[in-house]
């Protein structure tokens, strides 16, 4: 039944998916913890630059982010990102452009835990004499990531899906695979059914072990 699988590098194919995602993950967790931290900074420029990259980025569809990566970075400004290859200059496009779309999703998510932070806890800490920064790094963020490992989880899923969108500039991700199948074998429920699968076998248990996390870590209020 399952012929038609081979000569193809479903493995390999789904491994790149996994890599895009791991990447993607870290980069936009990073970025858009740095964003969060500046919508609520006392320094008006740093909300204003958060506020306009968060409203932009999440109102403009990831395809055409990509496509600026490749398009723009790569072939009018010739940014390879350290990359010697075309196949390696693609992936990392990619997850550049997977991570600043993401981190907007991750700053939203992580301005909500904030704001469930009591109001009380960073003026009795400033009262001690603590700056800005220390009040986020140590008090703040930490119990902000606590409430919402929820919301983040439902981020991470929703990024695996989105590596999907890498195959429009040509990086051999699952989707990529999933399309060359297409065209070249008579088996399209077949070929539909195991990819959704393994995005399933991917995402399910993401789920799953984050919703467990995020009932371990909460908050107690």
């Amino acid at each position: 039944m399952f012929d038609f699988l081979d000569g193809y590098d479903l493995l390999g194919a789904f491994w790149i998916t996994v890599q895009l995602t791991v990447y993607s993950a870290l980069g936009s967790l990073i970025w858009g913890t740095l964003l969060a931290g500046m919508k609520v900074s006392p320094v008006p420029l740093m909300r204003g630059f958060a506020t306009g990259y968060v409203n932009v980025v999440r109102n403009v569809p990831l395809t055409v982010i990509i496509l600026f990566a490749s398009l723009g970075l790569f072939s009018t400004l010739g940014v390879k990102l350290g990359a010697s290859d075309f196949t390696g200059i693609n992936f990392r496009l990619a997850v550049l452009a997977l991570t600043a779309y993401t981190a907007a999703f991750v700053c939203e998510a992580l301005r909500s835990g904030i704001n469930t932070v009591p109001v009380g806890q960073a003026e009795a800490a400033r009262a001690l004499g603590l700056s800005f920064t220390q009040v986020l790094r140590l008090i703040i963020l930490p119990q902000a990531f606590r409430s919402v490992v929820n919301p983040l989880s439902n981020v991470l899923i929703a990024l695996t899906k989105n590596t999907t969108i890498a195959s429009a500039i040509g990086v051999a991700e699952a989707s990529y695979l999933m399309k060359k199948m297409i065209e070249n074998e008579a088996q399209l429920i077949l070929i539909s059914a195991v990819f959704a699968f393994g995005f399933i076998v991917l995402t399910l248990p993401t789920g799953l072990i984050l919703g467990w996390v995020s009932k371990k870590v909460a908050v107690k209020r």
